[in-house]
This record gives C-alpha cells, structure tokens and sequence, in this order.
C-alpha cells in the first residue's frame, strides 16, 4: 500500500505549482465572467449547481453548459473545449450522435409517446443486443445504473436469504447505500468518508475488500452472510485500478464455493470494449449491471440475469415482482430511453466504433507516459480500453485505498485548470480521460501537446 506521505513530492516544487495556479485562476476568471456571474446568481440552487457534485471546480466556479457535439462542448463565455470527460460516460458516444438524435425526435416528434406504462418491441431488441454483448439471458430496465444495482441488491437478497453485500473498496456504483463502505486501518469494513445520512452503520449491511486482495476477500465471504459479490471489474471513480492476473477467475471460484452470486456492474468498465470487461475478459457474473452510456445520457440503465436466477425470481410467489415490491420504477423502461438505447447499440457504440476509441486512448496513454518519464516523474498510467487515468504515484495503485491516497488536490486542479484554460477538459473529479467514436487521432495529439507544456513549466 501506498502512504500518502511516502509519496515523492520532490520533483514538484510547490512554490512553483502555487504560483501557476494563481496565474490559472486569474486567467480563468478572466475568460469566464459569464459562467461566474450565472454561478454568483443561483441562489435558488442547494449549493448553486443543478447537483452539488457540480461543485468540484478547480477555478473557483463552474463552466456554464451552452451546447455540445460529437467531441466538442462549449459553455456561456464562447469557448469551445475538446472534452474528454464525456459526461463522466454518459456521452461516451459522443455529444448528440445524429442517430440518437433521429430516434429520440422520432419518439417524441413524430410518434409521440415519451412515458407510457405499455413495452415497445424495440425493448425485446436491446434485450437480446445486451444478450449478445454481456452475455447475460433476460434484461429489465431502469433509469440510472444506481437504480439497476439498487433492484439487483434486492433480488439476490431475496434469493440467496442473506443480508449483506460485499464491495470492492473505493468502487463505484451510484448511490448505493451498501457500497459506501471502504476497508479502514484495521482492515475490516468502516463508513466511506464523508458518507451522507447513512440510513444504518454501514457495517450491517456490508462487506468489503480491497481489489486483488484474495485472501481478504475469502475472509469476509467466510462470514457465511454475503448475498452478493457486487464489483466493478476494474476501480474507475478513485483512479483505474487493473485487477492482477487471474484476479477474475480467483473470485468467481470463491464466490461458487462460498455460496454468494456475482454482480458485475460495468456501468464505467463499458469502455473495455463493446462487451465491456465481461466479454472482453472472459467473466462469468450472475448478473450485469450497466447504464449511462448505453443510451448516450438518456436516463437508463439495466441489469440481466442468468434465466437461472429469472426462473428462481418468478417462480416465488412471496415476491411482488409487479407492484410495490420495490425492483421497478415508472419512468423505468419508457419509449423514450428504450428507443435512445437502441440506436446508441445499433449505430454508435458499435464493435468497430470500439476499435477505433481504444486504439485512440492507447495513442493518449502512451502520451501521457513519456512525459512523465522524460521528467521522471513519480506518476503513472492505466489504461482500460477507451479510458485513460494517470496518478501521482509509481508504482501505479493496486488497491482503491493506495490510489485515494495518491491523490493530490493542489496538484490535480492546477492541471484541470491549465487544460481547461487551453481548451480541454477532463473528468472534474479525477485525471481522467474517455474517448469517443467522434475523437480524432488529431484531438489526442492536441491534449499531448498542451499537457506536455503544462507539466513541463511546472517542472522547469
């Protein structure tokens, strides 16, 4: 593990980096008084923003969203920007594709019909579509992922007759009450810092791991009370953390042999191919969980089960699988995000889409990387398909807790800042970068060369 302090700082002067950012936020200030006068005036906004996460803002206030297409977004002042965060994968395929444009039009314009409480037969094709992709038999919908791994919760619950949920610390999966748990000093599960109303000690509800960590996996699932496994196949919110080799295969035998289902939420680790990691490595999860991007930011989301578990579900006649019983959701499944997922599926986000986008983010890794080694650097690289994330730590984290504690605030925001000044940005919440089908090998090369000027001015 990684300690915080152990962390070589050296080779950033900090008088350095203080005065450069001074000079970014006058600079930021400067260009941006439209989006600081409209943040100044919210006062009827909990915390100014539309959500509060819209308050993680390096310049001091938030860039103000005017319009976006394909790779480029620009806000209020005038300033377009290349954007690699994407809406956090919301629009990993790219701002307004015109075939989601079309469908969603079509849907609203010409056949009318945004919600209803009646299935599309285009629901039947996403199905079968995700089928292909993940593997999984039969699909029910929501309208964020958060709600898709709060309705799986539920239903491995009810199945297995066991009340916790083991995570991965540091992993990623909404809001989910149960997920906010980390491995504390002690090694046993503790309250994510900064936890919000947490409705119980989140102990009672949860177990937690670090990733790569078997043998503190196989100690938790030796309670005997772990429902599920739910993991993303790879950390994304805290830094990309890679699982090790045969990480995958190790925790599906220990789950089977200790009676607990798996949840794979790929709602991020979709940028690991078309299949996600779950086909791109081969996994063999119990049930799926994904969202944002597959309906390119249109509210939804799914998870899909083994017919296995579906049978198992259905056939209980204790379960409200209809009405209250707490898996489902009105807007759920709507026309809308039905007909904005299929046309993300069918025409942007497509097997050769996923070719070229991670062909890209290798050329933006391999980038990043020799900067870093032509200013030796103690930072590092990971690469999970279409998504590129750099910290300030080499050996790159292998843990969720070693990468949180390689993070450095003033370091990050004088980066996003520079960037942002220089027309890019980044995911506001992490180092953080996501191709599109709609980036160019030329837009890779323009952040090279800015990031490169940047990191090599603080270094000089």
């Amino acid at each position: 593990m990684i300690n915080r302090a152990s962390i070589d700082r050296a080779s950033i002067n900090r008088a350095t980096l203080a005065r450069l950012h001074e000079r970014e936020l006058a600079e930021f200030a400067r260009r941006n008084p439209r989006s600081a006068e409209a943040y100044a005036a919210a006062d009827h906004l909990f915390g100014r923003v539309p959500m509060t996460w819209m308050n993680k803002k390096a310049g001091g206030f938030p860039l103000y969203f005017e319009s976006a297409r394909g790779s480029r977004i620009s806000d209020i002042d005038g300033h377009e920007y290349l954007d690699f965060a994407l809406g956090d994968t919301g629009a990993m395929a790219g701002h307004s594709p015109q075939a989601v444009l079309d469908a969603v039009s079509r849907r609203i314009d010409t056949v009318g019909g945004i919600t209803t409480m009646m299935p599309t037969v285009d629901a039947e094709w996403v199905g079968a579509e995700l089928s292909r992709r993940f593997g999984m038999d039969v699909w029910s919908f929501s309208l964020t992922a958060t709600d898709a791994n709060r309705w799986a919760i539920r239903l491995v619950r009810a199945l297995t007759g066991r009340s916790k949920i083991l995570f991965h610390s540091y992993s990623y999966h909404g809001s989910v009450d149960e997920s906010l748990i980390v491995v504390g000093p002690d090694g046993e599960g503790m309250s994510r810092p900064g936890n919000v109303g947490s409705p119980v000690d989140v102990t009672l509800t949860s177990r937690v791991a670090e990733i790569n960590d078997l043998p503190g996996l196989e100690r938790q699932l030796k309670h005997g009370d772990v429902a599920a496994v739910l993991i993303e196949p790879a950390l994304t919110n805290i830094g990309i953390v890679l699982p090790e080799p045969g990480y995958h295969a190790a925790v599906r035998e220990l789950t089977r042999r200790y009676g607990a289902l798996l949840i794979i939420d790929e709602t991020h680790t979709f940028s690991a191919g078309s299949g996600g990691a779950t086909r791109a490595w081969g996994l063999e999860p119990d049930i799926v969980v994904i969202g944002k991007a597959i309906a390119d930011g249109v509210p939804s989301g799914a998870y899909g089960l083994s017919q296995e578990l579906a049978e198992r579900a259905l056939a209980r006649d204790d379960l409200d699988l209809i009405d209250m019983g707490g898996v489902g959701g009105t807007l759920a499944g709507s026309p809308l995000s039905i007909a904005a997922m299929r046309a993300t599926l069918q025409h942007v986000l497509t097997d050769d889409a996923f070719e070229g986008m991670i062909a890209r983010a290798t050329t933006f890794a391999a980038g990043i990387e020799a900067v870093i080694v032509e200013h030796d650097l103690p930072w590092a690289v990971a690469q999970l398909g279409a998504r590129v994330e750099y910290r300030f730590a080499r050996p790159y984290p292998t843990t969720g807790t070693a990468s949180a504690e390689s993070a450095d605030a003033d370091l990050e925001d004088y980066l996003h800042l520079a960037l942002a000044n220089r027309g890019i940005l980044l995911t506001p919440f992490h180092n953080m970068a996501l191709m599109a089908p709609t980036t160019t090998d030329d837009d890779v090369a323009r952040h090279l060369a800015v990031f490169a000027e940047i990191v090599g001015e603080l270094v000089a």
